[in-house]
């Protein structure tokens, strides 16, 4: 094993990416492992559904309050390392999580975890854009997307389904076994890289706040935390959304979490194609279409047909957007501040999920569940809206000479 780091070559780093794949496929498989299960761990735990959402917003709310703070403390660490320290501390939540003999405890495991979550995050947002020259970004991203993906695929309705069938702690128990495997993985295959840009000779050092790019990563960011919170208020409270109002069997529900998977692995390796020769307008039409298809499953709720083919254009439609969205990010920011802006793109993502899940929650049990689609699409629609202006303004600002 060796720890020299290593700069972008012509040769593709098809084993460092998908170990990096491997490794956001527990993470985010952890994350959301609750969303398949909020009535099991309801029913055994005694308290509210809504109570059980709640865990996915303190997870997130924990990621956005230490995710850049960390990634400060952390920014001269190998960013291997880090890698390999969040994913020993993931696995420790969740084995606390299967133990829980509390809501409270349960609590506090969620935290941990979501400590460990922000800086992987932080660290991997940014370690493909190392690993590969700027032409390549797209393909790169859309490779440990596949991670992400593959956790709505397989991570989540297996979990689902495991939980169902021998309990909730044994689902998380077993991703906290597979995080460790993944750890070790990351040690033995994962590339070395130097995240820090060397100045040219002769070259001033510029303070971080005159960077041209900054404008765009806060305009990205706020289209994700926009879009983000209305998929997430909706998406969280799926299953009992599914059950009460669709009219589905519980045990559907890792089949259709599965089928919404599935689309969305077609979605990423469409948005592979096009991140990088359409990184705007791409966005655009994804997320119109997530919004037409939740709209759709608001007005047919009582066709099942229906609700089964709008679930997988919701998926497809959604499966691009998380890697679509990080291209963008890497295509905007700078070089220099491609950390600060992994760390900016993960702690919008957490807020979105977070604040969703709460407003969420708040909606189903003042309004019921039925409310939460329509929602969802206003919200999204506001987003699309917003990106579409942005595009326009960045554009022009691009046009501008620079002050010199």
């Amino acid at each position: 094993m060796s720890s020299t780091p290593t700069a972008p070559t012509t040769s593709f780093p098809w084993a460092g990416l998908l170990v990096l794949a491997g490794a956001i496929f527990v993470s985010v498989t952890s994350e959301f492992l609750p969303t398949g299960l909020l009535p099991d761990m309801a029913e055994e735990l005694q308290v509210k559904t809504s109570s059980i959402g709640l865990l996915v917003t303190i997870f997130a709310g924990t990621v956005v309050i230490s995710t850049t703070p960390l990634a400060a403390l952390t920014r001269n660490y190998s960013r291997k390392y880090l890698v390999v320290a969040v994913l020993l501390v993931v696995a420790t939540g969740n084995v606390l999580a299967a133990v829980a003999p509390s809501y409270e405890i349960l609590v506090g495991a969620r935290i941990i975890g979501g400590l460990a979550h922000g800086l992987f995050w932080a660290v991997v947002g940014a370690y493909s854009a190392h690993l590969v020259p700027k032409h390549q970004i797209g393909r790169a991203v859309a490779i440990t997307s596949g991670g992400g993906t593959a956790a709505f695929v397989l991570g989540v309705p297996l979990g689902t389904a495991l939980g169902h069938a021998l309990g909730w702690r044994l689902a998380f128990a077993t991703i906290g076994v597979i995080v460790i495997v993944l750890a070790i993985l990351v040690l033995r295959f994962l590339p070395a890289v130097d995240h820090r840009v060397t100045l040219a000779t002769g070259e001033i050092p510029l303070p971080m706040r005159t960077d041209r790019s900054i404008p765009g990563v806060i305009v990205l960011c706020l289209i994700i935390v926009v879009v983000m919170t209305g998929h997430n208020l909706f998406y969280t409270y799926i299953a009992p959304w599914l059950n009460d109002t669709a009219g589905f069997p519980e045990d559907s529900n890792a089949i259709l979490l599965f089928l919404f998977g599935g689309a969305g692995a077609i979605g990423l390796v469409l948005a592979g194609l096009v991140s990088d020769r359409f990184p705007r307008g791409g966005l655009v039409v994804a997320t119109s279409l997530v919004a037409i298809s939740v709209l759709v499953l608001g007005l047919f709720s009582q066709s099942q047909v229906v609700v089964v083919a709008a679930i997988v254009v919701w998926g497809m439609a959604f499966g691009g957007l998380p890697a679509m969205l990080q291209t963008r990010m890497l295509h905007t920011v700078s070089a220099r501040l491609r950390d600060l802006a992994a760390a900016l793109f993960t702690t919008s993502f957490n807020f979105a999920i977070g604040f969703g899940a709460l407003v969420g929650g708040l909606l189903l049990d003042q309004f019921g569940v039925i409310t939460l689609p329509f929602v969802d699409v206003v919200i999204i629609a506001v987003g699309v809206v917003f990106m579409v202006v942005s595009n326009v303004w960045l554009a022009k600002r691009a046009q501008q000479p620079r002050l010199t």
